[in-house]
């Protein structure tokens, strides 16, 4: 009776299984009935053991051909896009081109750029002037004092008001400041520079080796690199207009007769 009984079952199970249309039920449906098998346990006679045996072989069978199916299908498909992407989309050849032409540039253009840039050429002869031709052209932002002092010592002082009427102090004085927020100016640009040369290398670096798809990040990339450049190369063109205004104010100061300076300032 036990045997019949479990023979039932089996039975019973296995056609849920096969009727099963979802995977994940299939799945469920599988691990509860090993679940109730275990709990209830085989029964003892050898023919019962084959039966069961049998069963759960034939369970087994309908599974592997349910998943196989689906896994073909799965396989079938990922076959497809992977070539799609390979010969169609990114082909692998056109790749390993590109990166090995970004590979042959880097090679042929970086170091010769890279020493124009790094070529030397203080000219300076004296003591004082070299000093402060040394501090201009060093890319430091944070040695403004000593460039304040270097600039003092090669151009001198401000004449004290016993040497000099206050008007020509005051366009010397203006004359010191504008040359000095330009240095310094200068001096900011060419670190900002050097930043900038080396964003353009690891763009470079980065092309020689981008995976397939990446290129629109590379290029966006680049674009932020450009446009900082661009705001460095203006705000350097606004330094150069300063600085011509103040020579054309100097010259206009210059040609007025005192008569008029005078009548204006008490205006």
């Amino acid at each position: 009776m036990q045997v019949l009984l479990y023979m039932t079952f089996v039975a019973a199970f296995t056609w849920f299984v096969v009727t099963v249309q979802n995977h994940r039920r299939l799945m469920a449906v599988t691990l509860a009935g090993v679940m109730v098998v275990m709990l209830v346990g085989a029964p003892q006679p050898a023919q019962a053991q084959l039966g069961i045996l049998q069963a759960i072989q034939a369970v087994l069978n309908v599974i592997n051909e349910v998943i196989h199916t689906a896994l073909n299908g799965i396989n079938t498909v990922r076959t497809a896009v992977n070539n799609l992407q390979q010969l169609v989309v990114w082909p692998q050849q056109l790749i390993n081109q590109a990166r090995a032409q970004v590979t042959q540039m880097i090679g042929q253009y970086r170091n010769l750029m890279t020493n124009i840039f790094h070529i030397k050429l203080n000219s300076a002869t004296l003591l004082n002037p070299q000093a402060l031709e040394a501090i201009i052209r060093d890319h430091q932002v944070n040695n403004f004092v000593g460039l304040t002092g270097a600039f003092a010592n090669t151009y001198g002082a401000i004449p004290v008001a016993t040497a000099a009427n206050p008007g020509d102090r005051a366009m010397s004085d203006m004359d010191d400041a504008l040359a000095l927020d330009n240095l310094k100016t200068l001096k900011a640009g060419d670190q900002a520079t050097d930043i900038e040369l080396q964003s353009a290398d690891t763009i470079e670096n980065s092309a020689s080796q981008a995976a397939p798809g990446s290129a629109p990040f590379l290029t966006a990339t680049a674009i932020t690199s450009g446009i900082h450049a661009q705001a460095l190369t203006q705000k350097l063109l606004a330094a150069e207009l300063r600085q011509e205004a103040s020579h054309i104010a100097t010259r206009f100061a210059k040609r007025t007769p005192p008569i008029r300076r005078s009548c204006a300032g008490s205006s």
